[in-house]
């Protein structure tokens, strides 16, 4: 395109992404015109918020996205693939910053990076290795949080992904961190006065709240609710947590600060949902994450979590798997939820209160589009983004 040609020489360089969605959650994938950085992942991933949160704004919010937009940036450079751990890593960003793990952005990224044969964006792409016998290929990626092991369906010659059939990746160790915790919440119009919910704490890549919508008399049930309602609680309760120093022991790492930080609230419905084949049931979530973005799917790295939960619980034991669906699979297709399956027990060298597990995802994506964005020199908004909601505040 000329206008593209023309803008190219701009202070601004025009930015590739491939559009693509998972269980109707999107994902804009990064492939070129990203600025260079350096060090560990986790120190990248410091960088882009301090140097290069703009893009991330321009990408992800109006005029080029929206306030539930999705993005992961390709790093091709991280301390595991120069080791041989990893094939490729990742940053993944949201409508607030950049989380540490993204199941539904994995699936994705699977199919993608078996599709591309473009050497300079994944140099490692002919490293990967075909099962020709299960007719899969298996990718290495490096996420925040840390490897995930991603197999996806190819055709025989391992060329191309195969969408009839869904990806599975393998979590970092998931891990509950809290089970069964009294937390009462500020007066609110819409609650009654001194009104208390037990919640439940896990890590799956990112770490998650739970609370069962049954115990909610006014919300009660996800198969019919009010979505602002919703919206306001578990606003209300993530900031009531972060607020309650003696909470902050649910959401910290034993490894690493960065991570170290509750990324969401989901409500949760054990009486909604069909299984899929080979589960043995099916449950239903609501997933509100970074600055109360609404997840489309059942979310990834937050059924990993719910697996370890389970697991805690010891309603679910190795070798168990369960369907865990979003509004969008309950009310439009069961082929966009996810199954989820207890792997193993792991033993880690640090002392933990819950048993540490690793899981197994599976699910559909597919893609959506293609874009190169560009931001006119005279262009007074383009080289940021902005949220109608923001604006109103």
């Amino acid at each position: 395109m000329d206008v593209i040609k023309d803008l190219s020489g701009s202070e601004h360089e025009p930015i590739t992404c491939i559009d693509m969605h998972t269980c109707g959650e999107p994902t804009r994938i990064i492939i070129k015109g990203y600025p260079s950085l350096t060090g560990s992942l986790l120190e990248q991933r410091s960088q882009a918020k301090s140097q290069y949160d703009h893009i991330r704004r321009r990408l992800m919010l109006e005029p080029r996205g929206h306030f539930d937009m999705y993005g992961a940036i390709l790093r091709q450079e991280t301390e595991l693939t120069k080791s041989g751990q990893a094939d490729i890593g990742v940053l993944f960003t949201t409508n607030d910053g950049y989380s540490t793990m993204c199941g539904h952005a994995t699936i994705a990224l699977g199919r993608f990076l078996v599709d591309t044969h473009d050497l300079e964006m994944f140099p490692n792409r002919k490293k990967l290795q075909l099962d020709s016998e299960k007719g899969t290929t298996f990718v290495r990626l490096h996420a925040p949080c840390g490897l995930v092991e991603v197999t996806v369906p190819t055709k025989e010659d391992g060329m191309k992904s195969d969408p009839s059939r869904p990806v599975t990746f393998t979590s970092v160790d998931c891990f509950a961190t809290g089970l069964n915790i009294t937390i009462r919440l500020p007066n609110n119009p819409v609650w009654p006065s001194d009104f208390s919910i037990v919640a439940d704490f896990s890590y799956g890549g990112a770490f998650y709240c739970f609370v069962n919508v049954r115990q909610l008399p006014f919300l009660n049930s996800l198969s019919k609710f009010d979505m602002d309602v919703a919206n306001q609680f578990t606003k209300a309760l993530k900031a009531t947590i972060n607020n309650d120093l003696e909470l902050s022991h649910v959401f910290r790492h034993p490894k690493e600060n960065d991570l170290s930080f509750l990324y969401s609230v989901i409500l949760v419905d054990t009486d909604l949902g069909v299984p899929l084949p080979g589960s043995q049931g099916a449950e239903s979530g609501l997933c509100f994450f970074a600055d109360q973005q609404v997840d489309r799917s059942p979310t990834g790295s937050a059924v990993s979590a719910r697996l370890a939960l389970a697991y805690a619980h010891k309603k679910l034991k190795t070798g168990n798997s369960w369907t865990y669906h979003s509004l969008v699979s309950l009310k439009r297709n069961d082929r966009a939820a996810f199954m989820g399956t207890v792997l193993e027990e792991v033993k880690i060298d640090i002392p933990m209160q819950y048993p540490c597990v690793k899981t197994q995802i599976e699910g559909h994506a597919s893609y959506t589009g293609y874009h190169t964005f560009v931001v006119e020199t005279n262009d007074l908004l383009g080289n940021d983004g902005f949220t109608m909601k923001g604006l109103a505040e």
